[in-house]
């Protein structure tokens, strides 16, 4: 009698998902088993295609038990160390530390620091602990460092911040983009198809680094200013712009204010002076205008080159004056676009997270926005703190006037500005408590850690840089000791009293979080779990129905395209805002006459914490290094490959020299994915911007001197 075959074995469903890393939010699909986990191209999302770079492929390194946390650590008194926990015991000492410090200190005393890479539902959570459970003020995070300026300045002109007000597919159909300190290349790898797209379709580019990066060889024109110019740049080619006759006077007269005094500003700013300012060439200014000029429709779009700067507010304002002035905003192929960074860069800054904010992007000053968001949570609007520190004043204050801190998904001990400064304010803390994926450098100083789920392992939105909400699903499932971040908050509040209010399953947190949001700025009433999965995405604002048309009120479509009819401002025009070029929060001198920037490679990401414990990146990118001109390096006396010492008013850093003629010989470029004597943020500056609060990342003076032999990085 013959067998019956056996069943073919059946392979485990396609999880359709995205990448945890930048804000492109890559669609990818995930074939899981048990707690393992593949990556599989996924073409059916629009923004990538199927493409991916080398993190978004391997991030499941990380979701291995031998890098990643598995089990809450405590710091126990008689060793001094870390040592295992249960989460019980884990959640009572957090609880008992931060209700000590709120009755010995008072409840700002208590901080809060988030981070741009947590799902909508995560950041709403923290926000409404932070301000319900906790009633400090005191919170903020780390998306203050990337995105800010940007935001502030969305704000000003146009009354709405979302990073880009048109999908990434109108970008390759206009006639011309400028793309200011941005090297997508490498920071965004599926995102310079965009560009290629754009000049094979006969649109030109031009592309404003200091660093003749991978991005800017693609460009048509590439202009090279000092780093901490670009604000004097754009006032430049404003003022040739008004030279020349080539503004759009129907666009500024119907759908502009504030033209006049933007306009008297910017003529202050003549070529020479400019020249002279950025080491640009006129000719080049001359050119770059014509450019963008003859075309069509333009684009502007700006990232962390020209945000992260003292002056990163009014630097944006510059550029979309430029857009204004020649009618490209507010209309199709056209606008200011901000590249946000992190991979929920946008959704974090507008539901709660930030120190001024309510969710729906609502100001927290806002009488009407308070009393919306206390009816949501149950709450007496009073009992609601007022705004609190942006993201470095906070960390300044820790030990003194902020005892402890509950820290979640963000490692200021490399990212932040003046590192050495602030690892010294965290060491003061009475009590710190970082909920992460690793043990990160941060982690390794708190008095206990909570070890958190991944992308992979839970359900969530993000919002990327197009304002597109989006859908992460659970592939796999956990190790038994890890727990997810709304777990956490939901175990810490019921131990401070609020044993409801902090649901664990993420669709009612969203749930919560569309009816907070209803009527906001950012209104997200309109989405749910069931439009995100059947059509790939929803874009805000999308309210919970359409005007009605007839007797059957259909859902919102979203809103793919801003401004097209009016700008969010109460009388629905832009507003020009007039600035002038001012100097750098820090300019060179004798003792220190070399600029410092500082920015990514391809192959890590932010403070490296997850990207650095993956060996196909590691192999790419092993190290921290100083990327300087060969007439520098000929003036330092180092040669390419041996160390070099950066010095500033703040530290030292030690790194292998990279001699290029790539950058400006007046500027040096260093990576900041890395920790111990090559960590980049020990020399960077934290002057803030008046408006945004941003430090400036991207500017300081610093001088070289030779090294002997290389320390050994630590906590690389």
């Amino acid at each position: 009698m013959s067998r019956a075959p056996a069943p073919a074995a059946v392979a485990p469903a396609l999880v359709p998902t995205h990448c945890p890393y930048c804000s492109l939010q890559c669609g990818m699909n995930l074939r899981g088993t048990g707690t393992t986990v593949e990556v599989v191209e996924r073409d059916d999302f629009p923004v990538n295609r199927g493409a991916l770079c080398g993190k978004g492929r391997t991030a499941p390194a990380v979701l291995s038990s031998r890098v990643r946390l598995t089990g809450p650590l405590v710091r126990r008194p008689a060793t001094g160390r870390l040592e295992p926990a249960t989460w019980e015991e884990a959640l009572r000492v957090t609880a008992e530390g931060l209700r000590r410090t709120r009755t010995v200190h008072g409840a700002d005393a208590v901080g809060v620091f988030g981070g741009g890479g947590l799902t909508n539902e995560k950041a709403y959570a923290l926000g409404k602990f932070a301000r319900v459970v906790l009633g400090t003020s005191q919170i903020d995070y780390n998306g203050r460092f990337c995105m800010s300026s940007a935001a502030a300045a969305h704000h000003r002109a146009f009354g709405l911040d979302r990073g880009l007000p048109f999908p990434l597919e109108d970008v390759p159909r206009t006639g011309c983009v400028i793309l200011v300190g941005s090297n997508l290349a490498e920071t965004m790898p599926p995102a310079l198809r965009y560009l290629r797209e754009l000049k094979e379709n006969g649109g030109t580019l031009i592309v404003v680094d200091p660093r003749r990066t991978k991005t800017a060889e693609q460009a048509d024109l590439h202009l090279a200013p000092r780093p901490g110019t670009d604000l004097a740049l754009a006032l430049g080619l404003l003022h040739l712009v008004v030279a020349q006759g080539r503004t759009d006077e129907e666009f500024i007269r119907e759908r502009t204010t504030g033209w006049e005094e933007a306009r008297a500003a910017a003529m202050a700013h003549w070529p020479e002076l400019v020249e002279r300012i950025t080491g640009v060439g006129v000719p080049q200014l001359r050119a770059a205008v014509g450019m963008f000029c003859d075309a069509p429709t333009a684009m502007v779009l700006t990232a962390r080159g020209p945000e992260q700067q003292s002056k990163g507010t009014d630097t944006v304002g510059a550029w979309i004056n430029l857009a204004l002035a020649t009618g490209n905003a507010g209309r199709p192929l056209a606008g200011y676009g901000c590249l946000t960074g992190q991979g929920n860069g946008q959704g974090g800054r507008e539901h709660g997270q930030k120190a001024d904010q309510l969710p729906g992007y609502r100001k927290l000053d806002d009488p009407a926005a308070r009393a919306h968001v206390a009816g949501v949570w149950g709450v007496d609007p009073d009992s609601l703190p007022g705004p609190g520190r942006s993201a470095y004043e906070l960390l300044d204050a820790l030990g003194r006037d902020v005892k402890a801190l509950l820290l979640m998904g963000s490692n200021p001990v490399v990212s932040a500005p003046r590192a050495a400064h602030v690892e010294e304010r965290i060491r003061a803390l009475d009590f710190l408590a970082v909920a992460d994926v690793v043990l990160s450098e941060t982690a390794e100083l708190a008095d206990v850690v909570f070890p958190v789920t991944q992308w992979a392992e839970e359900t969530g939105t993000t919002t990327n840089l197009e304002g597109r909400v989006l859908l992460r699903r659970r592939a796999i499932t956990p190790p038994e000791g890890v727990r997810s971040d709304l777990e956490l908050l939901h175990g810490l509040a019921g131990l401070l009293g609020h044993e409801k209010g902090f649901p664990t399953d993420p669709e009612e947190v969203f749930g919560e979080l569309r009816r907070a949001s209803a009527g906001g700025p950012a209104d997200y009433s309109g989405i749910s779990y069931r439009r995100l999965e059947e059509e790939n995405g929803v874009f805000w604002p999308c309210p919970d129905a359409a005007p009605a048309s007839g007797p059957v009120r259909e859902p919102h479509p979203g809103t793919p395209r801003l401004f097209l009819e009016r700008f969010a401002t109460p009388d629905g025009r832009a507003r020009f805002v007039p600035v002038v070029h001012r100097e750098a929060g820090e300019e060179t001198d004798a003792d220190f006459p070399v600029v410092l920037t500082t920015g990514r490679v391809v192959a890590q990401y932010q403070s490296g914490a997850q990207t650095r414990r993956v060996a196909e990146l590691n192999a790419a990118a092993p190290g921290p290094f100083v990327e300087l001109h060969p007439h520098l390096a000929a003036r330092v006396g180092v040669a390419d490959g041996e160390p070099v010492v950066v010095v500033s008013r703040r530290g030292r850093a030690v790194a292998p020299a990279r001699v290029t003629d790539t950058i400006r010989p007046d500027t040096v470029f260093m990576p900041f994915h890395w920790a111990g004597a090559g960590r980049a943020n020990t020399l960077t500056n934290p002057a803030l911007d008046p408006v945004s609060r941003m430090p400036e990342f991207k500017v300081c003076a610093v001088r070289l001197e030779r090294a002997g032999l290389l320390p050994s990085p630590s906590g690389d």
